[in-house]
């Protein structure tokens, strides 16, 4: 579904991506893992086509997005939902005016066609009855599934989740797991994850592609990186899983 293939990055004299090389499969949840400031964010820009590379490829679904005008990427996003780090919902705005917001941007259709189709988002990420409610109303694990039925309201084919458990108790972080588990499997879409969560990597990973020094130095099913000899990959797992 998406090809990345030599992405160089600089801005100025600091060399961001420097020769990536990732495929992500159809239906899979690929983790890109990396520690803060290793270009994990710079890397998801380039798949949406908010970041030019310097040089390398970036195809998704078979096309190359880099030569791209506004128009055809305009076309290309919406193959793309998007779980923002901190949900990012409008406080003002009810859970049902929030989740609608996309199709009233995008789609012309009734009121009463809106309401069906967040009702039926809603109910496929675990939450009903709460679409009059506002964000402030919620805990925090439901404002993020609230963000993943926005994510999926134009039904992608992709959905992007930036850092979904930064700053989350362990709790609510089990329930965002979970939650991206669940579209996986009810959706089939193929989902990329941008963490530095080991736990929550490898509970939600087919694979995880390990971003250092703006390369990707390993990428693999979960267990394969858990035997990793790179020194990168055993100095930033060893936390979590002791010496290795």
């Amino acid at each position: 579904m998406i090809q990345v293939r030599g992405l160089h990055k600089s801005f100025g004299s600091q060399h961001v991506l420097t020769g990536i090389d990732l495929d992500i499969e159809e239906g899979t949840t690929c983790v890109i893992l990396g520690g803060s400031g290793s270009g994990k964010t710079v890397l998801m820009k380039h798949m949406i086509g908010l970041l030019k590379p310097d040089r390398g490829e970036v195809l998704v679904d078979g096309e190359d997005i880099v030569p791209m005008g506004p128009e055809e990427l305009e076309r290309v996003r919406r193959k793309f939902g998007m779980v923002f780090q901190a949900a990012a919902l409008f406080d003002s705005m009810s859970v049902y005016e929030n989740v609608a917001f996309p199709l009233r941007e995008h789609r012309r259709i009734s009121e009463a066609e809106s309401r069906e189709i967040v009702r039926q988002k809603l109910e496929i990420v675990g939450l009903r009855n709460v679409e009059e409610k506002f964000p402030a109303d919620l805990s925090g694990g439901m404002r993020k599934r609230v963000g993943l039925a926005r994510a999926i309201v134009l039904e992608p084919k992709i959905v992007l989740y930036d850092e979904p458990t930064t700053g989350l108790d362990p709790i609510t972080t089990d329930y965002v797991d979970e939650m991206i588990l669940d579209a996986k499997r009810k959706l089939r879409v193929t989902s990329v994850v941008i963490s530095h969560d080991v736990a929550s990597a490898f509970k939600v990973a087919d694979k995880i592609a390990f971003l250092s020094q703006g390369r990707i130095v390993q990428q693999g099913p979960p267990s394969e990186l858990r035997r990793s000899e790179h020194p990168a990959v055993k100095l930033f797992l060893q936390t979590w899983f002791g010496k290795m």
